[in-house]
């Protein structure tokens, strides 16, 4: 493990704008990749991301800022990546330098369409990154509380307890509390699969089920996410804890997630793409939907919350009819 390394972040979103907020707070200098360079002027004259979590004042001049990705790749020994699942693949493909030495964090709540693997298995499988080198940072936390300096709580995840306590060294302040842990596979499946039941709780909302069924959704979810992931990765974790539960239960309810939004529209009647084109920030479950349907053909876990979302978004089944057969499953 090198001493003192250099950080950099690959993305410019609302969760990438709140990890360099966080990262500012206890280091001197921040790579922070931006592909867009008029975004780069305007937060080195204005102080702020004029796109997304706007109110958050960031470092300036703690901040290395570059629309080339390579340059940032090559000045960094960590790589964190908080680009959406959908746009990875098309980012990581202009990287023209080896990064198999480099140790990889991703803050990706989602699964990378073209090989249908969670971002730390595409390292692994595409770039020859170890898995002791490969880390993810996850909630229950949400960007929006990060710029407004509200508690916070992330999970740290590595096989190398060494490496996952100094990623959390360099998150912590008196505003974010870390822990870390050692299933890197199952939070950040547990990462992706949240987005998907937040969604169903969107959609939930939008037909007009109260909090009554909420609860009983969320109770199945947490269950049906057990599963799936028992499926994918056995090994001993507590799914109450605050990486899995905590994590479902901030953006299954909490009025900034996307994915309850871009859900509640669909319940409403909005089409996929008129709900799309609405929102100006991904909805990371949509992309999820797919991939964990796909995943569990083969694995065959119990989802009917999963295949119901799926139904509606990808087979154009009526939110209204699936959600009747739902509730028939739930318990």
């Amino acid at each position: 493990m090198i001493n003192n390394p250099k950080v950099a972040v690959f993305g410019s979103g609302s969760w990438a704008t709140a990890i360099i907020k966080m990262l500012c707070e206890n280091l001197d200098q921040v790579g922070w990749y931006i592909r867009n360079e008029s975004t780069i002027e305007y937060i080195k004259e204005n102080q702020h991301n004029p796109n997304y979590l706007s109110s958050a004042e960031l470092s300036v001049d703690k901040l290395h800022l570059s629309s080339n990705i390579n340059e940032l790749v090559d000045y960094a020994d960590i790589l964190i990546f908080a680009i959406p699942s959908a746009f990875l693949k098309s980012e990581l493909d202009k990287i023209t330098i080896d990064i198999s030495t480099k140790i990889v964090f991703s803050a990706i709540k989602g699964i990378v369409p073209e090989s249908g693997l969670i971002v730390g298995e595409h390292f692994h499988k595409n770039y020859n990154i170890p898995f002791e080198n490969i880390g993810v940072i996850t909630g229950p936390c949400h960007a929006e509380e990060v710029a407004m300096e509200r508690l916070s709580y992330l999970t740290i995840a590595s096989q190398d307890a060494k490496k996952a306590k100094l990623m959390s060294k360099f998150l912590a302040s008196n505003y974010i509390n870390t822990k870390i842990s050692d299933d890197i596979i199952g939070t950040e499946y547990a990462a992706m699969l949240k987005n998907i039941y937040a969604i169903a709780a969107g959609m939930a909302h939008g037909l007009g089920y109260g909090d009554n069924f909420q609860s009983v959704l969320m109770s199945n979810s947490i269950r049906e996410m057990k599963r799936f992931i028992k499926k994918v990765h056995k090994m001993k974790r507590n799914i109450n804890n605050s990486a899995y539960l905590g994590d479902l239960l901030v953006t299954g309810y909490s009025v900034f997630s996307r994915n309850r939004m871009f859900g509640n529209m669909i319940g409403k009647g909005y089409t996929v793409k008129s709900a799309m084109m609405e929102m100006s920030m991904i909805a990371e479950g949509y992309y999820a939907a797919k991939s964990a349907y796909a995943i569990n053909e083969k694995n065959k876990a119990k989802t009917p919350i999963i295949d119901a979302v799926y139904e509606v978004l990808y087979l154009n089944k009526n939110p209204k009819q699936i959600f009747k057969k739902l509730t028939e499953l739930l318990d």
